[in-house]
């Protein structure tokens, strides 16, 4: 698994960095995007919906948890969701996250609070502030990735 390393100097790019991703992602996929409160992870999950078709507002998942958009919304199924409010792996089986990957992409934030191990798969896209008040994004990027990322 290769990392990279991205500089995006504000939402505009998250944003754009977010559509570009929609136009490699397939169902099955996984993006996990970590980071802190407000670095931008709901930002660049809201691009991937605009750049898969979405219209209308991407609100935050942080208290539906997971968020279902469904074609003709856009382009492919996909399940948002935030598990911020988790506290522990246990409480998350009750979302059957695993049951999205049959059918839809699934955009998790904070998917640390399902533990170590999961969706060895996933795209894992971590998000820090920047010196200069931008972002600074690291990629793992996985194996079935690789191409992809590079058309990114």
């Amino acid at each position: 698994m290769a990392d990279t390393i991205m500089e995006l100097p504000d939402p505009v790019a998250m944003l754009d960095l977010g559509r570009r991703l929609a136009a490699q992602v397939r169902i099955g996929d996984v993006i996990a995007l970590e980071g802190g409160l407000g670095a931008g992870k709901t930002t660049l999950a809201r691009g991937i919906l605009e750049g898969l078709g979405l219209e209308g507002e991407a609100p935050s998942p942080s208290f539906a948890l997971v968020q279902p958009y469904d074609v003709p919304e856009v382009r492919l199924p996909v399940a948002h969701v935030d598990l911020y409010r988790i506290d522990s792996p246990d409480e998350a089986e009750e979302l059957a996250l695993d049951d999205y990957l049959m059918d839809s992409l699934l955009i998790v934030e904070w998917p640390d609070r399902l533990g170590d191990g999961q969706w060895l798969h996933a795209l894992r896209l971590a998000i820090d502030f920047a010196p200069d008040g931008g972002r600074r994004l690291t990629a793992q990027v996985p194996g079935a990735w690789t191409e992809r990322w590079s058309q990114t």
